[in-house]
């Protein structure tokens, strides 16, 4: 590994890469189908990249941080036609994911499960039609506030791999977060707000809700769901 992807690496992904010991079932299920839709960033992005899925796919999705995978699964059971790019570092969330796929494989689907922007680098420019970044790690205390995965680097990232027109979706149920990204996306000549305002407290269009979201509303925190879209850029085609 280069001494630059360290740097890169380190400055995206600060959070916890295990939980409580995997179950037998899941570990078994991580075990036997991780190689079957992990994706390889040693060999460069497949051309088309829609060659990635087992199934035909019209347009490519990539979710950072899915958790133990409720939206993803939705996502790529609801819509096959979609090929969805899931991104975990977490081993206990990719483990329940497995699990799930081990009753109900999806051929469009695929995953890695580690720091988010090496696949962000390793994917063709305009190749993606939208990115989710849904309840991401807050890091709410200001001296932490740096370690945020939205940053102009990062949007940078996203600019470069969404198609014109493509959507950038972000939820958190934390005001500073929400406070966060509409700056951060205000300020960056890729993107601009769909809604007037930036963001709603209404989910997206066909949400099935998670359980993070639900803890986060018995807690009495409202979720918002911000969307952006990439435009192109000032003096430049993209």
């Amino acid at each position: 590994m280069s001494a630059t992807r360290r740097s890169r690496s380190s400055e995206a992904f600060f959070g916890r890469r295990r939980g409580k010991t995997i179950r037998p079932l899941q570990a078994g299920a991580l075990a036997e189908l991780l190689p079957r839709y992990a994706i390889d960033l040693a060999t460069p992005a497949p051309e088309p990249l829609s060659a990635l899925f087992e199934a035909p796919v019209t347009e490519l999705r990539l979710e950072i941080g899915f958790g133990s995978g409720e939206h993803l699964i939705h996502r790529a059971t609801t819509e096959p036609a979609v090929g969805f790019i899931g991104v975990e570092p977490f081993v206990n969330g990719m483990a329940h994911l497995m699990q799930r796929l081990a009753a109900s494989p999806l051929a469009n689907l695929r995953v890695y499960g580690d720091d988010a922007t090496r696949v962000l680098d390793w994917l063709p420019p305009a190749s993606l039609a939208e990115i989710d970044l849904l309840y991401p790690d807050p890091w709410p205390k200001p001296r932490h506030w740096k370690r945020r995965f939205v940053n102009g680097a990062n949007l940078d990232r996203f600019a470069r791999v969404l198609k014109r027109g493509g959507l950038f979706r972000f939820a958190s149920d934390i005001d500073t977060y929400v406070d966060w990204t509409l700056k951060a996306c205000g300020d960056h000549p890729a993107f601009e707000p769909v809604a007037a305002g930036g963001g709603s407290s209404t989910p997206f269009p066909g949400w099935p809700g998670t359980r993070y979201e639900a803890k986060a509303t018995r807690e009495g925190r409202q979720p918002a769901y911000l969307t952006f879209m990439r435009v192109p850029q000032s003096g430049t085609a993209g």
